[in-house]
Order: C-alpha cells, then sequence, then structure tokens
C-alpha cells in the first residue's frame, strides 16, 4: 500500500463539526485533539466521495470496491472498502490583511509535517525554509502584504523579513492550488506568510468565520424561542492536505477498468460538511496522482 496526497481548496466557508460545544461557540469545528488545528475529517471526506461515484453513475461493483457494501444481509456480504482516506489537516489559512486583503499564512510545524507526507508519497517537495524567529514573519519575494517591512494580521504587527528559501514553496502550493492558472499561481506566491508556531495557532483558533444563525417559526414568521446559535466556520479560500490510500491491488478484469475511471483525479467539486442550503462547503478536491497498488 502507498499513499498518495489530496488537497481540499475551500470556495466557501467549510463547518466539519463536532455537534456540540459547551464553550461560547455552539457549532465549532472539528479540530486535531493534540494540536487544536483545524481539520476535515477523513470520514466525511470518504461519505461524500462515495455518494459523488454514485451519483455520477459509475458501476455499482467499482463503488462497493473502494467504499465497501451500503446495505449488509449477512456476515458473508460484510467486507471493507478498498479506499483509505486520512484526515485533511490545515496547510494555509487565509487571514486578513493590511495591505493586500489577503494572506496565506502557514507555519514551521505545519509545512514539516506536509513535508513528510510528500516525501512518504514518493514526490520530492522543496527543502525547509528557514524558521521565523519569536514575533517575526518570513515572506516569499515581492509579497504585497508588506508595507514598510511590516506584516500586519488581524490584530497582530509582525517584522517581516524576506526568506528566498520560502520562494520554491510559494511556487509548489501555487502549482498545486492553479495548476492551469498563472495570475493564480502569481496571486499566491505574493501571499505566502511563514509565521512562529505560536502565532499560527492563535490565528487558528482567532481568525476563524464566526457567524450567529437563527431559526424562524414558520407561523409568526418571527425567531423561534431559543433559536439562536453561534457556528464556527474554516474560512474560504483555505488549503488543506490529506492522505488516502488504496489497501488492496486494483483488479485486473471489467471492474478493475471502471474502477481505474472511478477514482478521484485531478480536480473535483464537492460539498463538505454541514450547511449546504446556505452556501457552505464548496470545495476542490485536487489529488496528486492515484495509488493502484
Amino acid at each position: 500500500m502507498q499513499s498518495r496526497v489530496f488537497h481540499l481548496h475551500t470556495l466557501s466557508p467549510l463547518h466539519c463539526g463536532i455537534g456540540q460545544s459547551a464553550g461560547v461557540v455552539d457549532l465549532p469545528i472539528a479540530r486535531a485533539r493534540a494540536s487544536q488545528l483545524p481539520i476535515a475529517p477523513g470520514s466525511s471526506l470518504r461519505g461524500v466521495l462515495r455518494s459523488h461515484l454514485e451519483s455520477r453513475g459509475e458501476p455499482k461493483k467499482a463503488v462497493e470496491w473502494l467504499f465497501g457494501p451500503r446495505n449488509v444481509n449477512n456476515a458473508e456480504e460484510a467486507r471493507a472498502g478498498a479506499l483509505a482516506v486520512g484526515d485533511a489537516h490545515l496547510l494555509l489559512l487565509p487571514v486578513r490583511s493590511l495591505a493586500g486583503i489577503l494572506c496565506y499564512a502557514t507555519s514551521p510545524f505545519v509545512l514539516r509535517r506536509y513535508h513528510q507526507d510528500l516525501r512518504r508519497a514518493g514526490h520530492t517537495p522543496p527543502t525547509l525554509p528557514t524558521s521565523p524567529s519569536d514575533q517575526q514573519a518570513r515572506v516569499a519575494m515581492d509579497s504585497c502584504n508588506v508595507i514598510d517591512n511590516k506584516l500586519v494580521l488581524e490584530d497582530l504587527d509582525l517584522p517581516a523579513v524576506t526568506e528566498p528559501s520560502l520562494t520554491p514553496w510559494a511556487e509548489h502550493l501555487a502549482t498545486t492550488l492553479h495548476p492551469d492558472d498563472s495570475d493564480g499561481q502569481q496571486d499566491l506566491t505574493q501571499r505566502l506568510a511563514l509565521l512562529p508556531d505560536n502565532l499560527f495557532s492563535f490565528l487558528a483558533e482567532t481568525a476563524t468565520e464566526i457567524r450567529t444563525r437563527i431559526a424562524i417559526n414558520p407561523e409568526s414568521g418571527t425567531v423561534k424561542r431559543g433559536a439562536l446559535w453561534y457556528e464556527e466556520s474554516l474560512p474560504a479560500e483555505a488549503l488543506l492536505w490529506g492522505n488516502y490510500a488504496l489497501t488492496s491491488a486494483v483488479p485486473d478484469d471489467e471492474t478493475g477498468d471502471s474502477l481505474r475511471k472511478a477514482l478521484p483525479g485531478g480536480e473535483t467539486l464537492l460539498q463538505l460538511g454541514g450547511d449546504a442550503g446556505v452556501g457552505r462547503g464548496l470545495v476542490r478536491l485536487l489529488t496528486l496522482g492515484v495509488s493502484h497498488g
């Protein structure tokens, strides 16, 4: 089994929630237990992929080979699907910037984990850039977010240092996110910033989107009593990455031919998480190769 890397690019706010919370936010987003950085659970993505392939009319045998049978009548029919999908982890967080409107922030911890996953999947990523010191930001060449050697993100005012070793990462991420869009690639390379881990973690906690939601009583046309809640979302333009793999070889038969066509490749548009009715959860799934063994 060889893992492959996928990316999720949020086109609208993404709410992959945990159901409830005892905090101020009633419906927070899912986060990794140790780092508290936002994630999109692999179980959510796997279910959406199955529904996507079924709605696209892919052969039932191919879908069941990937995901397992939808209905199990006895023990002999029960088996796991061959497609394993891991959680998607936050790679780039879009943050409000005083200059340039928007900055794509990441951190040494995040890039190091991403670097390791790329190497495990057989890719050759750029060399890791020099880490910023505390209360400092490192930016790629020709950053549009810097004014007078300062990077102002939300309420953070940080000295900005141009880091040449960050430029190859900006180019790698830009071609991954916008493979056929030279303008999109140039835009991303001008907005990438490497922040200290503690500041990135702070922004991942405080720079997400919080919206107030209500429910309307259809008879009175007013807000239902007690139907007011606060909901957290990962903002649009965030980039996440994760791993997927096939746990068994693709069969060398008609099912295998259908399966190779059904496997997600290139770019796929999906709706992930909750609140589809209000335009949330529209994402681009971008895959870097497909595992066939």
